[in-house]
């Protein structure tokens, strides 16, 4: 572009770009620290040489160099990190998961494939970390279940989740960077399914590419499915009060139908025991069930059915005081403990801890009769629930020894109703143009909070520092590279791509392939937020509108799929896969040329067809 004035400050920007790519691709510098250093080499620099606009004003003072703390695309990542967590923690998809696990039972092909359908679909809404998350141990249980390796199935989760995020505006923190830069850059705005049409062509494509990969080319590596396999039976007891949605219900075949995958040991009607077989046996009121069923089996019952919790805990109160968060974890009866040889009524386990022994483990012998009255054994294993904040306090506690490792959360159903009526809100406002995103999303993440869904330090900790510190540092790049006159020298330069038959074609696949190499080195935030202000100069230097090529970059900027480093969710599907780095080369590299030899053959045609590029 003529009149173009190269400073010696754009090459300094440059180098510090370089330089900030080599650091975050090799990891010997952990993230925050490099974007730490970013930004402040560029406060110190701009501060002692200062790059002046017609005004006389510095271009880049530290109010602009910091703006991408207050940018509303961060608040929107961060609001929906905050969504989608109180949607993960509040177990707001566990209905959906169960009816998956369910089908995969009678029909494994079909459950899998709508599995993934499902993955993508939230994809396209929520951050793609705390669905990656959830489905991870549903994959790992169908592993089991079918006898087939986990690694066959973590990769194309993972890809699945990004493929997802291409779909919609809000599906990924890339989308939102780069449609923030694209309309301060042109004043133009993207709406939430604008990126749809494409990304559905992207997305039926990668999947048809992962479908025959799962089946030929995926390395077949036994992954780390310990908690899924572990088959230790505790023994537990119901008792049924008024509202039980087990009273009335009679015995077929021994088994009864609301207690799947749990052996009932007994029933205890006043001082009458009934044992199996259960032929024709009606539970009543005040009968008291006593089961033995794995670990995983009594929490799918705890959050599946809330009167069932309510039978499990029927004789407790909820604690008073404590954090909202009931959890379950197991605990050892310690050699020398001072309740060995007492029961469980005996100790007053629930009035000493507020905490409730759900079920008995004993490996020498499985037990029979109340379990209230079962006398402890030194190596016994207990099966705790109770409030976070009891179960922490104790660790104190000498007569038993607490195994850390297997605290989990139990999520209140409620909370999951009003998790998802906010996550639609959020969606819902957005789609019908009620609210920006940033606002929405800020408000959903109140909401989450107010309404218990998520407390303040499940908040906090869904606040990502190094997504906080890398959208601050590369907003402050892609400032600096903007306004010392980089992006458009970068343009000038990719200006004779345009200038050839097809120009806008070629400069268009250029873009997609540039983007998607560099995205799998860089973080995609940064990719994107660096080649965003590129893709607007290079097409007003071509003479073409910016839309297309900025869609290009969000494209290509969520092709992470050839390292495990280029996105949270391949990093989170590693171990569970036994993946190693060369995997994600071999399967993601020739992805990430299919999706670029389809966005080129079929994008000019879909923007022509929508007048977004000139026909011709």
């Amino acid at each position: 572009m003529e009149g173009l004035v190269v400073t010696w400050q754009m090459w300094v920007v440059f180098g510090t770009i370089f330089a900030a790519i080599v650091a975050y691709s090799s990891d010997r510098v952990s993230l925050e620290v490099v974007s730490g250093w970013v930004i402040a080499g560029l406060l110190v620099f701009f501060h002692f040489f200062p790059v002046y606009g017609p005004d006389e004003a510095n271009r880049l003072s530290s109010e602009s160099l910091l703006s991408g703390f207050a940018s509303p695309a961060l608040f929107a990542i961060l609001g929906l990190l905050i969504v989608g967590q109180g949607m993960y923690q509040s177990g707001a998809l566990e209905l959906p998961t169960r009816m998956l696990l369910r089908l995969f039972d009678r029909a494994p092909k079909l459950a899998v494939s709508s599995m993934f359908m499902f993955v993508i679909t939230v994809s396209a809404f929520l951050n793609n970390t705390p669905v990656v998350v959830m489905f991870v141990p549903i994959i790992s249980a169908m592993a089991v279940q079918s006898k087939i390796a986990p690694s066959r199935l973590m990769m194309p989760l993972s890809f699945v989740s990004i493929l997802g995020g291409m779909l919609t505006t809000i599906g990924s923190s890339t989308n939102l960077l780069a449609v923030e830069i694209f309309e301060q850059e042109t004043g133009e705005a993207i709406g939430l399914f604008a990126l749809a049409p494409l990304g559905l062509v992207l997305a039926v494509v990668g999947l048809g590419y992962l479908a025959i990969a799962t089946r030929y080319f995926l390395p077949n590596r036994l992954g780390e499915i310990q908690a899924t396999a572990d088959g230790r039976q505790f023994l537990a007891q119901i008792t049924l009060e008024r509202g039980s949605p087990l009273i009335g219900e009679t015995a077929a075949a021994g088994q009864f139908p609301s207690l799947k995958d749990v052996t009932v040991r007994l029933v205890q009607r006043g001082d009458d025991l009934i044992l199996p077989p259960f032929d024709d046996t009606t539970l009543r009121l005040r009968d008291k069930v006593v089961i033995a069923a794995t670990r995983e089996t009594l929490t799918k019952l705890l959050k599946s059915n809330v009167g069932l919790r309510a039978s499990f805990l029927s004789e407790v109160s909820p604690p008073e005081g404590g954090t909202g968060e009931l959890s379950l974890i197991e605990a050892v009866v310690a050699p020398g403990s001072r309740i060995i040889g007492r029961s469980i009524n005996q100790i007053r386990f629930r009035f000493q801890t507020n905490c409730v022994i759900l079920g008995i483990q004993r490996r020498s012998r499985m037990m029979r009769g109340d379990i209230q009255d079962i006398r402890l054994d030194a190596g016994d294993v207990l099966l705790i629930l109770g409030d976070r904040q009891d179960i922490r306090r104790l660790r104190s506690d000498r007569d038993i020894l607490m195994l850390e490792q297997s605290m989990t959360q139990l999520p209140d159903p409620d909370h999951a109703r009003f998790a998802g009526l906010i996550f639609v809100g959020v969606v819902g406002t957005v789609a019908f143009g009620l609210l920006p995103i940033a606002i929405a999303a800020t408000v959903g993440a109140a909401a989450m909070v107010a309404t218990g869904c998520l407390n303040v330090r499940q908040a906090s900790r869904a606040v990502d520092r190094r997504v906080f510190l890398l959208v601050g540092a590369a907003i402050a790049m892609g400032t600096a590279l903007q306004a010392t006159g980089g992006a458009i020298y970068i343009s000038q330069l990719l200006e004779p791509l345009s200038q050839r038959p097809n120009g806008a074609v070629v400069l268009l696949s250029a873009f997609f392939l540039l983007t998607a190499l560099l995205t799998n080195v860089l973080s995609n935030n940064a990719t994107a937020v660096l080649m965003t202000p590129i893709a607007v100069s290079a097409a007003q230097a071509a003479g073409i509108p910016p839309m297309p090529l900025v869609l290009t970059v969000i494209y290509a900027a969520n092709c992470s799929f050839a390292t495990p480093v280029a996105y949270q969710t391949n990093l989170l599907v590693m171990a569970p896969g036994n993946y190693r780095f060369r995997d994600f080369i071999v399967i993601g590299t020739p992805l990430i040329l299919l999706l670029w030899l389809v966005f080129t053959f079929v994008a000019p045609s879909y923007f022509r067809a929508v007048g977004l590029l000139p026909v011709g």
